[in-house]
């Protein structure tokens, strides 16, 4: 398994890593095996948020496994806070809190890595960063970072944070390629010029800031996956060649087709499904050509300029 840096953080984390949203429908045993099957393929960061399950899926990741000091330094573990129920939350009281209780239901210390989870309109920054020491100079936080984030929002909460802000967590696949488009598409009338994340994926280079990309197989706003061949069959078709040229799955393609971006952006997969994980995996080993990587892209509806 490919490793990068975190970052600016010591932390070297795989390129692909396991999203626990849905653990909380796996029974104890299921998810032991998804936990275990994914350990064994190197994928030893696991990606948490305290809404998931409404902290069930945290519950259910460290009774699976009987969580313990032994197996808790095999893992990194990320978690999330900030979406309650109708509203943003970055206030101090509530991250700290938020803290503390997945670190009850995940039966650990520490968190490697704690995002915000999404922009607050009513986020003072100043609060954030006293959350962010206390966390940290407890010992309950060891790298902060966010979620859905803009550059300039990221900027505001750095002129108050002491801490790096080590990764944003963003929606990325080949069908939903905003970030990348309005590159492509620069100095042109069409809509996809428009600049709808901020110019996020250059910052996040040019400030060594990993991206984390969410729903790497899902088209629309948590809407159907892209393997859907009546939705994009030409995608499909493309995904069906490639596949049987490296042989791997459609979806292990779709997620080389993120991991051979240069900003070598981190991809979390979220499949309870053991074998699944284990074909998925394999996109690490691949290196799209330049060609084929805009093929695909074109596939999914762009237009090459």
């Amino acid at each position: 398994m490919k490793r990068i840096q975190l970052g600016n953080s010591e932390l070297s984390v795989p390129i692909i890593s396991l999203g626990c949203m849905v653990m909380q429908q796996s029974s104890k045993e299921d998810a032991n095996k998804v936990i275990h099957n994914a350990l064994e393929h190197d994928v030893d960061f696991f990606d948490h948020a305290d809404i998931y399950g409404k902290g069930e899926s945290e519950s259910v990741f460290a009774e699976a496994i009987d969580m313990n000091p032994s197996i808790r330094e095999k893992m990194i573990i990320q978690s999330k806070a900030g979406i309650r129920n109708g509203f943003y939350d970055s206030s101090k009281e509530y991250l700290i809190s938020s803290v503390e209780n997945s670190l009850k239901r995940l039966k650990t210390d520490y968190l490697d890595v704690f995002l915000i989870h999404r922009p607050d309109a009513l986020m003072e920054p100043e609060e954030v960063a006293e959350a962010f020491s206390e966390l940290e100079k407890s010992g309950k936080v060891r790298h902060f970072g966010v979620s859905n984030f803009r550059p300039r929002q990221i900027e505001l909460l750095k002129k108050y944070v002491e801490q790096d802000l080590v990764a944003n967590q963003l929606q990325l696949s080949v069908t939903n390629s905003s970030m990348i488009d309005q590159g492509l598409y620069a100095n042109t009338a069409f809509d996809q010029a428009k600049d709808l994340d901020g110019g996020v994926i250059d910052y996040s280079q040019m400030n060594n800031m990993t991206i984390q990309a969410w729903s790497p197989l899902r088209y629309g706003f948590f809407g159907g996956f892209i393997m859907d061949r009546d939705a994009y069959p030409e995608l499909n078709r493309k995904l069906d060649e490639l596949g049987e040229k490296y042989g791997v799955a459609r979806e292990t393609i779709a997620i080389a087709w993120i991991l051979r971006h240069p900003a070598a952006i981190q991809t979390i997969i979220g499949t309870m499904t053991p074998k699944r994980l284990s074909e998925m995996v394999k996109a690490a080993d691949i290196t799209l050509t330049r060609e084929e990587w805009y093929q695909l892209w074109q596939s999914a509806g762009n237009k090459l300029l």
